[in-house]
């Protein structure tokens, strides 16, 4: 506030124009200063905001459901119960408002911020490469063929990006990443760390939800279940897996045939493709089954996930 006699100026820093087209969802607020963030924020509900006072003010607006932060926009999804024509001109006062008065879009996260460290470990298989981070990437084990696949992990997505990328794997705390021929390790596994660690480091979202998993339909449907599907998924968990995530890699069970005496497995990430698997499945896993279910298991098959 600027006085002058007894006259008072408020002088407005930030200034806000808002707009949303006729029955649309999404409300557009322009900042005519940068917001703070050179990469698009996204905020499904106010937990997500915890570090960004400006969005927490949103989500206490009933009929906001989610918010995207860009470089000098807010853009603001409505639920249905009502028009943003009803509301759109309150809302921009009350941004314009807040930050007038001194409130935050985002709070300082540089003294916040987890260092992340990232170290690159190679596999058995030549083809690819675990990227170990030091904190919690997902919740369950997760793969992706190609970009379409990946279309719920914003992470996964971006490694695509790298056209040397062939398949992305990702297990609590790491990712194995399967190249094409076109590159060596040695060529590109800086730029690959580097980048694994900014985006973890940036709090940006790994993934938002897991896609469903259909290769177990055969094998947990009701009319298809064995008694010693059970058995089995428990000795790959217990003894197999840790050996197998040690290299990046994963292995899942497919199906019993008890007819045949056969177990199908789905290698997953450095697993799959790998020169060694085929020695690993019949040296390891088969007689492993073989030696715990006597008589139950002639043969192990191996998928490549």
């Amino acid at each position: 506030m600027i006085i002058f006699g007894e006259i008072s100026f408020i002088v407005k820093v930030y200034q806000i124009k808002a707009s949303a087209e006729k029955g649309k969802l999404k409300a557009k607020f322009v900042l005519n200063q940068n917001t703070g963030t050179k990469e698009i924020l996204h905020f499904k509900n106010i937990d997500d905001a915890k570090g960004a006072p400006l969005i927490q003010q949103l989500f206490y607006l009933p009929f906001v459901k989610s918010v995207s932060l860009h470089e000098n926009y807010l853009e603001v999804e409505r639920f249905e119960i009502l028009e943003w024509e009803d509301v759109i001109e309150e809302v921009r006062v009350q941004l314009e408002n807040y930050l007038n008065d001194g409130g935050v879009i985002l709070k300082d996260v540089n003294n916040d911020k987890v260092p992340v460290s990232i170290y690159a470990e190679s596999t058995p298989n030549p083809s690819v490469m675990k990227f170990v981070a030091n904190k919690k990437l997902v919740s369950e084990s997760v793969e992706f063929k190609n970009i379409d696949e990946a279309k719920h992990s914003p992470f996964a997505q971006k490694l695509f990006h790298f056209a040397y990328v062939k398949d992305v794997f990702m297990s609590e705390n790491y990712v194995s990443i399967t190249k094409f021929d076109i590159k060596n390790w040695d060529e590109v596994m800086m730029e690959i760390r580097e980048f694994v660690r900014t985006f973890i480091e940036n709090g940006n979202t790994i993934i938002e939800h897991y896609p469903s998993k259909d290769t177990n339909k055969k094998s947990t449907s009701p009319g298809n279940k064995n008694p010693l599907d059970d058995q089995i998924i428990s000795i790959l968990d217990e003894y197999i897996k840790p050996a197998v995530a040690s290299d990046g890699g994963n292995i899942q069970f497919d199906s019993y045939d008890p007819t045949k005496k056969s177990v199908q497995v789905i290698l997953q990430g450095a697993c799959s493709g790998c020169p060694s698997s085929t020695l690993t499945l019949k040296n390891g896993i088969e007689n492993m089954l073989k030696e715990m279910m006597p008589g139950k298991i002639e043969n192990v098959v191996a998928i490549n996930g």
